[in-house]
């Protein structure tokens, strides 16, 4: 997971009360379905910057003696802020599938078609995997976890069309692609805008 992702999640965790460190793993991962695995490390380094940002601030110990910590008006404000902006096309993670097509295409040396197949096979697999958890995640009474099944799953499908349209590109025929000039005309910065996903 993205770390201003895990970031947002974990602060979004302490709008219903105080928690300690492992709990907010624990109810990350449960808020999620588990799509989204944290190590720990990573959940105790972002707690400490919401803590130095004074998004969260300490709230004494539970009966067991673990640090609680608890959202702060200023950490309310950031993430009703967060909820009510939307998430630009800059703000998400590079998409290593589309710098993967992009570079290979520039080389040679590489079997397009083939890196293309083996990608849909994969992308095929994860869809089908998360088709069946979705045809059992309405049992329960909680709605994200079907919701976040469904994002996973449109997202797959899209990402195979992609890779439909992506290969039928690569195979038109060479006459085609030179007519259309040199491929340094390439919009530069267009591309490199698009390639986040």
């Amino acid at each position: 997971m993205q770390r201003t992702a895990v970031r947002w999640g974990l602060l979004a965790l302490f709008a219903d009360g105080p928690k300690y460190g492992y709990q907010l793993r624990t109810e990350l991962e449960g808020r999620t379905g588990g799509s989204w695995a944290v190590n720990v490390g990573q959940i105790y380094t972002t707690l400490e910057r919401l803590v130095r940002d004074g998004h969260v601030c300490a709230a004494g110990n539970n009966e067991d003696g673990r640090e609680l910590f608890t959202i702060t008006e200023q950490g309310r404000r950031s993430l009703d802020a967060w909820y009510m902006t939307p998430i630009a096309d800059s703000d998400r993670p590079r998409s290593e599938l589309a710098i993967k097509l992009a570079m290979a295409i520039g080389d040679p040396s590489v079997d397009i078609t083939l890196v293309v197949q083996k990608q849909r096979t994969e992308s095929m697999r994860q869809m089908r995997d998360y088709t069946d958890l979705r045809r059992h995640a309405d049992d329960g009474e909680d709605v994200t976890w079907p919701l976040l099944l469904d994002h996973l799953i449109f997202a797959l499908e899209s990402e195979i069309r992609w890779l439909d349209h992506t290969e039928a590109t690569v195979l038109r025929p060479q006459r085609h692609r030179s007519a259309a000039g040199p491929a340094s005309a390439t919009p530069q910065r267009f591309v490199s805008e698009r390639v986040h996903g």
